[in-house]
């Protein structure tokens, strides 16, 4: 009995855990396939409405083994719908609309060795042949020059990327490690590196800023939410880890059962914000994005805070700048001589000023050892009338305090009060009393002023307490 009650705690209190780290994420997990062995990349990956009825499916080409089993896979919700084989490896991948009627149905490219095949309602509706080209004999006498060691200020580096994107970057970094992806979102270019980095250019190769990665890239892709605005590189990191930066903010983290190898994020089915990623030992994982979540512009890695890294509007010298900093440097022991004077005067004034408030009972705490009283004050009410609440109160350990009384003291001609004196109950230790009384405005002309409040002890001149309540202009007139 005792081993079933141990093993019910434990399962609860798992139960409860998961509970709660998913209710604190971003993301719905909807389906998890860690058998479904597909083995692909983020260039061979895309969603695409195939039959035109709103209902996006994923097309993926497998890799396979490398050598063999190498299949266009179309997957409908969480099952495989289609698979066609294919003679090589994929290398990407693309949906396009061929049609200029209607309906528009996409169809899907897929470069395979030196051949694009074009698929059209799942079956193969064209082949395109890549032509070979006799090499170029500038360019090969280029090549043979390159053998030597020369080079040149200036100079423009064309990417043409596999998601048939041409980039020319003029003036362009040379990297000394090499490029694991490449994302473009809006004018910039954002770059991940082998020594796990991640970079941000623009389109001239002016270099934005750099954000360091806890593990090297394995893939990377765009999300992009055009309801909401928001666009954010997704970074796949060999730690089971996938990052979402925003320029060089990190705004979530996504943990992950395995290595993640292809990443691609858009309408899956018929919702919206569908993130799919692949794994390295062929998993399937695929998980929508909260309608409530809200992703915030601050980093969420520990570091220095964002404000730290902008740089400062900083004017430009004047003369009078100038001046001012020789004057510092040829006065620089005297100033200082100066200012230590005048904040040891402060801190002297500050001392004897707090002493003389302590000696007079002029704080709303009491001083004394015998009696340790403290005290607050609230007005209620708009005026003329005005409800005077004071609540005073024993810290005192074991002691009760006795004979005291409470007094105010007003200016008569604009207050008025019913009772200006009275005494006060036994105080026992760590109970709170509060004292009502009520004060009368006698003036019209939107005036205030303040009302001190004293509590005495029988027996001594100096009072206990001291209290001054700023009062509130009466904002209505007494009815007669």
């Amino acid at each position: 009995m005792q081993r079933w009650f141990l093993i019910w705690t434990v399962c609860s209190e798992f139960f409860l855990c998961s509970c709660s780290s998913v209710a604190s994420s971003k993301w719905l997990d909807a389906h998890y396939d860690p058998v479904a062995n597909l083995y692909t990349f983020s260039s061979c990956i895309a969603l695409s409405d195939l039959h035109g009825d709103g209902e996006n499916k994923l097309v993926a080409g497998d890799l396979g083994t490398g050598v063999c089993n190498m299949k266009l896979k179309v997957y409908h919700g969480t099952g495989l719908l289609s698979e066609s084989t294919l003679l090589d490896l994929p290398t990407g991948m693309v949906s396009f609309l061929m049609d200029l009627h209607e309906p528009r149905t996409p169809a899907i490219a897929v470069a395979s060795g030196p051949f694009i095949y074009v698929y059209k309602n799942l079956r193969p509706y064209f082949k395109f042949t890549l032509p070979s080209l006799e090499v170029n004999p500038l360019e090969q006498d280029v090549w043979s020059q390159a053998k030597e060691v020369s080079c040149s200020l200036s100079y423009t580096l064309y990417l043409h990327c596999i998601s048939a994107l041409l980039y020319a970057l003029s003036n362009f970094l040379i990297f000394q490690f090499f490029l694991l992806g490449l994302v473009r979102m809006g004018k910039n270019v954002v770059v991940g590196c082998s020594h796990e980095t991640l970079h941000g250019y623009t389109q001239k190769g002016k270099k934005l800023w750099t954000a360091y990665l806890p593990a090297p890239v394995t893939t990377m892709a765009l999300m992009d939410l055009p309801t909401r605005g928001f666009q954010a590189v997704l970074v796949g990191l060999a730690n089971c880890e996938v990052h979402m930066y925003r320029d060089k903010n990190l705004v979530s983290t996504i943990k992950t059962p395995d290595v993640v190898t292809s990443i691609c994020f858009g309408r899956y089915g018929r919702e919206d914000g569908t993130l799919i990623m692949t794994t390295k030992g062929g998993g399937l994982i695929v998980k929508i994005l909260k309608r409530t979540a809200v992703f915030e512009d601050r980093d969420s890695a520990p570091g220095p805070p964002i404000a730290q890294s902008i740089r400062l509007n900083v004017p430009k010298k004047t003369k009078l700048y100038v001046d001012q900093t020789l004057r510092e440097r040829e006065n620089a022991v005297a100033m200082h001589r100066a200012f230590q004077m005048d904040l040891s005067r402060l801190r002297l004034a500050a001392a004897r000023a707090y002493v003389k408030a302590l000696e007079s009972s002029l704080t709303p705490m009491s001083a004394s050892l015998t009696e340790p009283l403290k005290m607050n004050a609230v007005v209620q009410g708009l005026g003329p009338s005005f409800k005077l609440t004071l609540n005073i109160q024993n810290t005192a350990a074991c002691r009760p305090v006795m004979n005291l009384a409470i007094s105010f003291l007003y200016d008569e001609n604009l207050y008025s009060m019913r009772t200006a004196f009275f005494k006060i109950p036994l105080l026992v230790p760590g109970l709170n009393y509060p004292i009502d009384t009520f004060v009368e405005c006698l003036s019209d002309k939107g005036i205030s002023d303040i009302i001190k409040v004293f509590v005495l002890r029988e027996g001594k001149s100096a009072p206990l307490l001291t209290a001054h309540i700023n009062m509130p202009v009466s904002e209505g007139l007494a009815l007669n």
